[in-house]
């Protein structure tokens, strides 16, 4: 995966029933892929393909469950497409699915503590892996959010997950690091991570998530889904000033755009 200046847009494909975010859009099967593909006809570099929520209170899904979910999508996406495919799951057995499937890439919003043998298929597999912050699981992360300093402490724990991670045998180049926008964090504590995004970026490649989350609707009144779309632009500004090299969006086209505009007014400056 070819990382630029300018942050480098990953869609959305989640293929659940219960998204806060789509609603269940691409849960469907053809639907899922289509709208893959237009991802990548938008301008996508990556499609990032998840068969299980991890919002808030999320019940988890049967491992079966997911790998029927998932596996299908990503091979016929790769069929039909270069595009590069991430993951989106915390289960090593999905994760050997897809990649086994065509896939490229491993999100894991765990980190790797949620399955001990991620790591090891990241290592041996040799492909690239997001590991997010989070602290507990989705029933219990926003128990957990306390921090002194959200932005270092954050970056403490990512630092320590990549070590871990490497201590595995995951190549350091392989790494990139998500503060995970949203999992275990208060309002203000997403503003303080995106505003100060940048002290994150020696850590390792970082990846950003904000699009259409609770806090664009807590500060736009916008129910969740697209009508949060232009609010999410604003964190997707935060994150191509604080150097990401990935924004991960529903909205590709419009994300595609606007950085596409902003890195040409930035060059003027």
């Amino acid at each position: 995966m070819a990382l630029t200046a300018n942050p480098v847009v990953m869609g959305i494909v989640n293929v659940t029933p219960d998204s806060f975010s789509d609603g269940g859009a691409h849960f469907e099967r053809q639907t899922a892929i289509d709208a893959a593909l237009r991802m990548e006809a938008d301008g996508a570099a990556i499609v990032d393909v998840g068969g299980e929520s991890t919002r808030p209170g999320a019940i988890p899904v049967s491992i079966e469950q997911e790998l029927d979910r998932v596996t299908p999508v990503v091979e016929q996406i790769r069929r039909r497409s270069d595009v590069a495919i991430s993951v989106d799951t915390r289960n090593a057995a999905v994760a050997v699915a897809a990649l086994d499937a065509g896939a490229d890439i491993i999100n894991d919003v765990s980190a790797f503590r949620h399955d001990p043998a991620m790591a090891a298929l990241a290592a041996r597999r040799g492909v690239p892996a997001i590991l997010m912050h989070m602290r507990g699981d989705p029933r219990t992360m926003q128990k957990l959010a306390v921090y002194d300093d959200v932005v270092s402490e954050v970056g403490r724990e990512l630092g320590e997950l990549r070590e871990a991670a490497i201590r595995a045998g995951v190549a350091p180049e392989n790494i990139l690091v998500d503060p995970g926008i949203g999992f275990a964090k208060t309002y203000v504590h997403n503003l303080e991570l995106l505003a100060r995004c940048s002290e994150l970026t020696d850590i390792a490649p970082l990846v950003v998530g904000a699009s259409r989350k609770a806090f664009v609707g807590h500060i736009t009144g916008r129910d969740a889904g697209p009508q949060r779309a232009a609010g999410s632009l604003a964190a997707v500004a935060a994150a191509f000033r604080g150097g990401a090299a990935v924004v991960r969006v529903h909205d590709v086209r419009e994300t595609v755009d606007f950085l596409r505009v902003l890195a040409a007014i930035e060059e003027r400056r």
